[in-house]
């Protein structure tokens, strides 16, 4: 039948979509238990990314692609680079001071700096939706955050205190990631994804390693815990940014990529099983809102 494979392909697209989005929220948990046993930020940074830009690097010799670059592109990889090295050490040292989802949930603002850049940078007005989506977002995440304190029982001043260093590296990840997508559209586009990948997480270890030597050297895991953590979060990141620039576009999916937001969801029950964390109910109703419209965003197409 005509139908089959079409429907066999769009069954193994999302089965794809939701492995990656469970890698890259596990990834974030196996994070914490890094972090909680003696990890530095930079020291996980340096790992995965090495190990990212090694694979995906093999991956690039393997399929002969072609590695010419053009002007634009060779000033432009090493600002996405820059950015994504920032991203990637801003929302580390978040998922080191909050709960794994809360972390996640404020990054996932990202859309909306996104949004901002484009409009700064290139004079690209934000597309009406995003326009629509924006107040959505920012009160799912203000429930998200527990803004007034009602929930933690701690009231503003004193919930702030324990959270805001947290949000506000979620934030800054945010913000550095939304400029890294529109520098990438804008510049890099017709650029194989591969190659854009292999020389931003090249760019993101060398950060992340400079990063490490201002502070000593390497931070390795003071438990075996923390070696499970460690290892866990490089195996995970590393596959998951694998299957995205290898299987994705094969299967044609990338126009759904949005599916992949439900990251902080499986972040969440994970973080919930394995680390012990939970946020009250309007916390979590909070963060589905914000899961729900950045997920409208990517998958609207008007």
């Amino acid at each position: 039948m005509p139908s089959s494979p079409t429907a066999a392909i769009s069954t193994t697209a999302f089965a794809t979509l939701v492995l990656i989005a469970f890698m890259m929220g596990a990834n974030h948990v196996a994070a914490r238990l890094a972090f909680d046993s003696g990890v530095s930020v930079a020291t996980a940074v340096a790992f995965r990314s090495c190990v990212t830009a090694l694979v995906v690097g093999l991956i690039l010799v393997a399929y002969r692609v072609p590695m010419s670059l053009q002007a634009r592109h060779r000033k432009a990889l090493p600002v996405i680079g820059l950015l994504v090295g920032m991203q990637s050490l801003c929302l580390y040292a978040s998922v080191a001071r909050l709960p794994v989802a809360l972390a996640l949930l404020a990054f996932n603002t990202y859309p909306l700096w996104t949004a901002l850049w484009a409009r700064v940078v290139y004079g690209q007005r934000a597309a009406p939706r995003v326009l629509r989506a924006m107040p959505v977002m920012l009160i799912g995440l203000a429930l998200a955050l527990d803004v007034s304190g009602a929930a933690s029982g701690l009231g503003a001043s004193g919930h702030w205190s324990r959270i805001g260093v947290g949000v506000a590296f979620a934030l800054a990840a945010a913000a550095t990631f939304g400029m890294a997508l529109v520098v990438t559209q804008h510049e890099t586009a017709d650029l194989d994804g591969r190659l854009r990948t292999t020389t931003t997480m090249a760019i993101v270890a060398v950060m992340a390693l400079i990063a490490t030597s201002f502070q000593g050297g390497l931070a390795l895991p003071q438990a075996p815990m923390g070696w499970v953590g460690l290892l866990g979060l490089t195996f995970l990141y590393g596959t998951a940014f694998t299957i995205m620039f290898t299987v994705l576009p094969r299967l044609g999916v990338v126009g759904n990529s949005a599916i992949m937001n439900i990251e902080p969801i499986f972040a969440l029950v994970l973080a919930w099983a394995i680390l012990g964390q939970s946020i009250a109910l309007v916390q979590v109703a909070g963060g589905l809102v914000v899961v729900a419209t950045v997920m409208w965003l990517g998958l609207r197409k008007g």
